[in-house]
């Protein structure tokens, strides 16, 4: 394994187990079994920084690793290709925007969440009938999704400025 391989193979480690404290540490219950948690933020950070790859498998296995720890393992799987998929559309959507790249975090933070609500939506659609999924989109989903994005887009914006995001390896930098 060569040098650049370990150290993103560390950060996506480092990025997986702080997306599960950050889910773990505040969690809130939802009204259909779900719960609200700040780990998103930490999922578009990684988007943001790490390779898309490296990026949405700490994304997916952080997050999923919370869901068993918490008693959600039903959701895990789940969780795992659903932040999956939220992490590589932030991270891709960031990249198209290399002159630009807060307005690239930020498409990229709004549609990644909004990937998130809709893979949570048709899973507890799945488990629980249409107004179970429109109700965990309601109450949990698109809320958690809003306040992810918005934490995500002034962190990176905060990183951004101090030239940090180009430091990880995977993310873009800003000039200037």
């Amino acid at each position: 394994m060569n040098k650049l391989t370990l150290r993103r193979l560390v950060l996506a480690a480092l990025f997986a187990a702080l997306t599960c404290a950050a889910t773990a540490a505040l969690h809130i219950p939802s009204p259909i079994g779900g719960y609200f948690n700040l780990g998103d933020a930490v999922i578009l950070i990684g988007a943001f920084l790490l390779t898309p790859v490296w990026a949405a498998v700490a994304g997916g296995v952080g997050a999923a690793l919370a869901d068993v720890l918490l008693g959600f393992a039903l959701y895990a799987p789940a969780t795992f290709v659903i932040k999956f998929l939220t992490a590589l559309t932030a991270a891709f959507l960031l990249r198209t925007q290399k002159k630009r790249p807060l307005l690239g975090a930020a498409l990229g933070a709004v549609a990644g969440e909004l990937v998130m609500a809709a893979g949570y939506f048709f899973y507890e659609w799945a488990l629980y009938g249409l107004a179970g999924g429109t109700e965990g989109l309601l109450t949990t989903n698109l809320p958690q999704a809003a306040v992810s994005a918005a934490v995500a887009i002034l962190l990176f914006f905060v990183l951004d400025r101090a030239h940090v995001t180009g430091q990880f390896g995977g993310g873009i930098s800003h000039e200037g």
